[in-house]
C-alpha cells in the first residue's frame, strides 16, 4: 500500500540546514539527527542524509535511501534507517541496505520508529542492542572501529542484498489491484 503523509509545511532539515518537506515521520528523523548530535557526540559532518543506494534487479532500476550513514574517522561505521511502526519487519531490508551502501559492509545498522530501535550486528544480523541509548556514541564508536576489519560484500552477496532491498523498498511499495499496480 502507498503510503500517505499528512504533510505540515517545511521545515529545516537539522544536519543539513536545507529546507524539507514537514511531516509526522520527517520529525521523527529530526528528533533522530538531534539525539545523535546532541546526546551521542557526532558533529553534523559525522552524519550523512538520504544517501541514496542504487539497485538493479533483472534490469529494473530503483533507489533506496538510508536516512542516516554515520561515520567516524571518515569511514561509514553505522546506517539508521526509519519507519514506523514494528522494528521487526524492517531489520532484514534495513541489514540488506548496510551491505550495499558502502563498498564494504557497515558494522552496524540500526531501526527506528522514532520511539524504540534495534542495533544490528550487520555481519550476523543479530540484534545486539535495543533503544536509541544502545547505539554506540562516538567516542566508543572511534574505538570500535579500530578493531573492525571492514570486509568487502561478495558480488553474489550483494545480488542477493539488492533483491531483498528491491522488494521491501520498491514492490512493497505498489499498490496492486486487479488491472493493475502502481509506484508510489
Amino acid at each position: 500500500m502507498a503510503a500517505h503523509h499528512l504533510i505540515l509545511g517545511k521545515t529545516i532539515d537539522y544536519i543539513t540546514g536545507e529546507e524539507v518537506v514537514d511531516t509526522d515521520d520527517e520529525r521523527a528523523r529530526q528528533k533522530t539527527a538531534r539525539f545523535l548530535v546532541d546526546k551521542k557526540g557526532y558533529s553534523k559532518q559525522d552524519v550523512e542524509v538520504r544517501k541514496e543506494i542504487q539497485l538493479n534487479v533483472d534490469g529494473n532500476r530503483a533507489t533506496s535511501k538510508v536516512d542516516f550513514v554515520v561515520k567516524v574517522d571518515g569511514k561509514a561505521f553505522a546506517i539508521i534507517i526509519f519507519g514506523p511502526g514494528s522494528l521487526v519487519s524492517r531489520e532484514r531490508s534495513t541489514l540488506a541496505a548496510a551491505r550495499l551502501v558502502e563498498n564494504y559492509a557497515v558494522p552496524f545498522a540500526v531501526v527506528t520508529n522514532g520511539k524504540d530501535a534495534e542495533v544490528l550486528d550487520t555481519k550476523s544480523g543479530t540484534v545486539i542492542g535495543e533503544g536509541l541509548e544502545a547505539i554506540p556514541s562516538k567516542e566508543e564508536a572511534q574505538q570500535q572501529i579500530q578493531t573492525f576489519v571492514l570486509e568487502k560484500v561478495s558480488d553474489e552477496r550483494l545480488e542477493k542484498e539488492q533483491r531483498i532491498l528491491y522488494a521491501f523498498d520498491v514492490l512493497a511499495e505498489r499498490e496492486c489491484n486487479e488491472f493493475t499496480c502502481t509506484v508510489y
